[in-house]
């Protein structure tokens, strides 16, 4: 989550702020700023504030993210069974609605083991509004660009159902098997997978979990974890993955731009050196159906590898 710095008291207030307890200006400052990010008023920040602790990313996630409670989410895995709201991702169209819009790569992955390329895409599969177009929108990103490695967050069970389908070429793990979960995706000809572990967040109300994969590394890690974007020179192009100026698929009518979806490497210490090398947004093409794959844009990152 970005930093976004305070509004300030009002001066006609500042001297009663002076009086304050350090906890009450702090969340009083909290308010200004949820409101400024959310375009909303200070009752609304504080609403949405104290049903989440006073946690900032918590609240916007909150605010911003369909109304869906834990009681929903956990009867959601059998809603998803009853036949007059499952969603049918298998029926495939012999062609996709995107395929003839989305630019191709400029150079194609080379052949040998030079570059290494992932992509990275909340799916929003909570979204049913015309899932199986969405779907088959980003399968034809990942069998346009096809990334060594696929990161996936909000997948649902038929959205998996379909990936298995359609992805044979990637062995596919997931946190979970019910609800809505994240998703890992492997190239079976470029990626060996090792082993694979799920570690619980125990305080979690959104179902949420980390979910670890470890495949075949080269050398150890040291602490310098860097921001891709950042070390590529903060590119603006690819600035807002979450933007509901260019996105209309929530159909929220304030503007909001927000790099909720983020990049993190540790370069390797010894017997090879991977370096980011460009980063693209995805998804920003609108399908047939009126909408965008998500309501996130995807990333594309490729690194280069030194031996």
């Amino acid at each position: 989550m970005e930093h976004w710095s305070g509004l300030g008291a009002r001066p006609e207030a500042a001297e009663e702020e002076e009086e304050e307890e350090p906890e009450v200006k702090k969340r009083r400052l909290l308010c200004s700023e949820f409101a400024s990010v959310a375009s909303c008023d200070a009752s609304v920040a504080q609403c949405y504030l104290t049903e989440n602790d006073w946690e900032m990313e918590r609240a916007l996630n909150s605010y911003f993210e369909p109304p869906v409670d834990e009681s929903a989410l956990e009867s959601r895995p059998q809603t998803f069974s009853e036949p007059e709201t499952c969603v049918d991702l298998t029926n495939e169209e012999t062609t996709d609605s995107t395929s003839s819009k989305i630019s191709p790569p400029e150079n194609i992955q080379p052949e040998d083991g030079s570059v290494f390329s992932f992509i990275t895409w909340n799916i929003d599969g909570l979204d049913l509004n015309n899932l199986p177009e969405r779907a088959r929108g980003v399968c034809s990103y990942l069998t346009l660009y096809s990334p060594d490695v696929v990161f996936l967050q909000e997948v649902i069970p038929p959205y998996c159902s379909y990936l298995r389908k359609r992805a044979s070429s990637y062995e596919i793990i997931t946190g979970n098997e019910e609800g809505y979960f994240t998703a890992i995706m492997l190239k079976k000809s470029r990626v060996k997978l090792k082993s694979q572990e799920i570690i619980p967040f125990p305080s979690t109300k959104m179902m949420r979990n980390l979910l670890c994969v470890h495949v075949t590394k080269c050398g150890g890690l040291p602490n310098n974890i860097l921001d891709v974007w950042e070390f590529l020179g903060k590119p603006e192009h690819c600035r807002y993955t979450w933007d509901t100026q260019m996105n209309s698929n929530l159909g929220i009518p304030s503007t909001c731009k927000l790099r909720f979806d983020r990049i993190f490497f540790r370069a390797a210490a010894e017997e090879g050196h991977i370096i980011p090398r460009s980063l693209d947004l995805l998804g920003l093409e609108k399908l047939d159906c009126g909408r965008f794959p998500s309501d996130h844009w995807g990333l594309l990152c490729n690194l280069d590898i030194i031996l």
